[in-house]
């Protein structure tokens, strides 16, 4: 299995073949998912005692088990926050698979980790964080999450006559991503849940406000307030200047979760994060809207001691590298063993630049406000709320959750697009997320062109 025999150099070409012709793909395929039952029915065992052999693995991948998987970089797939990545980061990252690099220190991947960082100063200088601010890259918003809130935990049982309270919390607005609530649980801490006003963005009077009903003990037991640049439902920023500046004031550690619209830094958008670089930590996801591969989360501190100090791993065998004052990304992240995975990243942005990234992100934007204008146009639609990014949320008029459910599976099933309904304001409605440079006005007229009438069989 480990030794280049003729038979692999054949499977070699053959699987770089299909990589390429899949890069080459414009538009890929969108696909759909198909039943447990029907994918096992579609081929005997793949797992033998002798195995089936690299061709017919691959064969079966390709005619069976790929087309039941959704082509999340598809102009028409706007469910979530789907994944757009260049062609140059998608070719690297078969380069980081090839290379077998372990990034979990610089005394092993010192080239790799200098790169990494280089794309972690880039978003870093976006944000308006000082010298010395630094991080790594994790899997995904999720980890990155939770390795900014155990970081602002490290802080507060770091200052002077500090006493354990009952337990540890942080406040949060309702509109914060789910991670963030997995993340409080996970680390046992009590999430406070903060009201904001009309259309959900958290502001240092909707703080104060809740502050004010704290007890003195679990005001001191609050580890940070977290801010969204970006909230997944509807793309909206927290104020975060305001935010900040109460952070301040009341000495929490302010964490900033932006790993979707953290991309907007790099627009004619930025103005509307200003206060961000009031933060402690925040994170950008680049397999959303930056153009990299899955998967890729940044998570980067202002201040990177307090995160090494809580997330150093101690054991025997890793004494020589925590000796080593070198930049270890395994100290910066919940992960020890890791992939290089800002790689991708990092070449994308050497390769294209800065100034195509921003071309790229600033369509997005463009794209939706073109979107809101296309819905106002149709009398049987109603635009929910003006985008501030790059979400689109819009109501059809008249129709129950069930009808919107209907439409957005027969919408994949035509291959018309990948569209999921969500709720606003306790109303079903339709969410538009534009992340991809290649999804056009066309596009979206199709999808809303179909809205105009009852999905069949209603």
């Amino acid at each position: 299995m480990h030794r280049l025999d003729e038979e692999t150099l054949k499977l070699e070409r053959e699987i770089v073949n299909y990589a390429l012709e899949r890069v080459a793909m414009q538009p890929p395929p969108l696909d759909g998912p198909r039943s447990e039952a029907d994918l096992a029915a579609l081929f005997a065992s793949n797992i033998t005692e002798d195995g089936v052999g690299g061709h017919e693995a691959l064969r079966r991948f390709i005619e069976g088990y790929a087309p039941a998987t959704l082509s999340s970089d598809h102009p028409r797939f706007l469910a979530f926050v789907p994944v757009a990545p260049t062609k140059a980061s998608i070719l690297f990252d078969m380069v980081v698979s090839a290379s077998c690099i372990s990034g979990t220190s610089w005394l092993e991947a010192a080239g790799a980790i200098h790169c990494e960082n280089e794309a972690i100063g880039w978003l870093a200088e976006l944000a308006g964080m000082p010298p010395g601010s630094g991080g790594t890259f994790v899997s995904g918003g999720s980890l990155a999450n939770l390795s900014g809130l155990h970081a602002a935990r490290q802080r507060l049982k770091e200052r002077r006559n500090f006493v354990r309270p009952d337990r540890f919390r942080i406040l949060a607005s309702e509109e914060a991503h789910s991670s963030i609530a997995s993340a409080a649980n996970m680390m046992d801490l009590e999430l406070i849940l903060v009201q904001s006003p009309y259309p959900g963005r958290l502001d240092r009077k909707s703080l104060e406000s809740r502050w004010n009903q704290l007890t003195k003990d679990e005001r001191e037991s609050v580890i940070a307030v977290v801010a969204t640049a970006g909230t997944t439902n509807t793309g909206l920023i927290d104020d975060l200047a305001s935010v900040g500046s109460f952070a301040q004031d009341n000495d929490l550690w302010m964490h900033v979760d932006a790993a979707y619209g953290g991309a907007a830094l790099n627009s004619f958008m930025r103005p509307h994060f200003d206060g961000i670089e009031l933060a402690d930590s925040f994170i950008v996801d680049p397999h959303k809207w930056l153009f990299a591969p899955f998967d890729a989360a940044a998570i980067i501190y202002k201040e990177p001691e307090y995160a090494q100090r809580a997330l150093t791993q101690e054991a025997g065998y890793l004494d020589e590298i925590n000796r080593d004052t070198a930049w270890n990304p395994s100290s910066y992240g919940y992960h020890l063993s890791r992939r290089v995975r800002g790689l991708p990243f990092w070449f994308s942005l050497a390769t294209y630049g800065t100034r195509r990234y921003r071309e790229a992100v600033e369509s997005s934007l463009d794209l939706a406000r073109a979107t809101a204008r296309e819905v106002e146009r149709r009398d049987y639609l109603e635009l929910a709320l003006e985008p501030e990014l790059s979400v689109v949320v819009f109501k059809r008029n008249g129709w129950p959750m069930e009808l919107y459910q209907r439409w957005s599976m027969q919408a994949l099933r035509d291959e018309v697009g990948f569209i999921l309904p969500t709720t606003f304001q306790g109303s079903p409605a339709v969410r538009l997320c534009f992340v991809n440079p290649t999804t056009t006005i066309q596009d979206v007229k199709a999808i809303l062109d179909t809205l105009a009438w009852e999905p069949r069989g209603a």
